[in-house]
């Protein structure tokens, strides 16, 4: 059985990873692909209940290392309970973040170190890394905007401009960096163009993958 494909989709908060999620969801299947939708930090129930922890206000000022800890944490159970072995059934995995999210947050974001996040990242994944990585960007000031209209600010949104800033540059020389893999969408524009723009990087991701 051939080994699936496995793809994420990250960004600052209010990108539209939702929107994005779902028009990719809708694209692979209608090509006949058994898809398995996740996210992090979560996917399980231990990566959910992780997930609660990293996300509310409970634990507000928890050290960064913690932080960094417990997204492996999560991810560890995900990759082992979920994600891999979907992958070894043929299924294509889509992912609302992964590991370039730990780049882009806690390292970028909190200035830990990449070296260290590359050492985790060794550790827990192997080998495994996304085929194809969609990076959602927008301006800070119009990403937190449109968060702020959906729901009540959770542990990350609550951070300042400048750390989102980190973040959003953080994505962006990931980008530079891997522009085989990853796939930049702007955003900020009108509704019907970012879908048009995800349909088309994943249209042309399944016809090179197939052909």
């Amino acid at each position: 059985m051939t080994q699936g494909a496995f793809i994420t989709i990250e960004g600052i908060e209010g990108a539209g990873k939702t929107t994005c999620m779902q028009v990719l969801a809708d694209r692979i299947e209608a090509h006949g692909i058994p898809l398995l939708q996740t996210r992090e930090p979560g996917g399980t129930a231990l990566g959910e209940d992780l997930r609660e922890l990293l996300l509310g206000h409970r634990h507000t000022g928890m050290a960064d290392d913690t932080e960094l800890l417990l997204m492996f944490a999560a991810r560890a159970e995900h990759i082992q309970r979920r994600i891999q072995p979907a992958l070894d059934q043929g299924q294509w995995v889509l992912c609302d973040r992964f590991t370039d999210a730990t780049y882009a947050y806690q390292g970028a974001g909190r200035d830990i170190p990449g070296e260290r996040i590359a050492i985790l990242e060794q550790w827990v994944q192997g080998a495994l890394r996304p085929e194809l990585t969609i990076v959602m960007d927008l301006p800070v000031a119009q990403g937190l905007e449109r968060a702020g209209k959906r729901s009540t600010p959770d542990r990350f949104e609550s951070e300042q401009a400048a750390f989102f800033e980190r973040v959003r540059q953080g994505y962006l020389d990931i980008a530079r960096r891997e522009p085989g893999r990853v796939q930049v969408v702007d955003a900020s524009r009108g509704l019907e163009e970012v879908t048009a723009g995800i349909a088309q990087v994943i249209d042309d991701f399944i016809g090179a993958r197939n052909g």
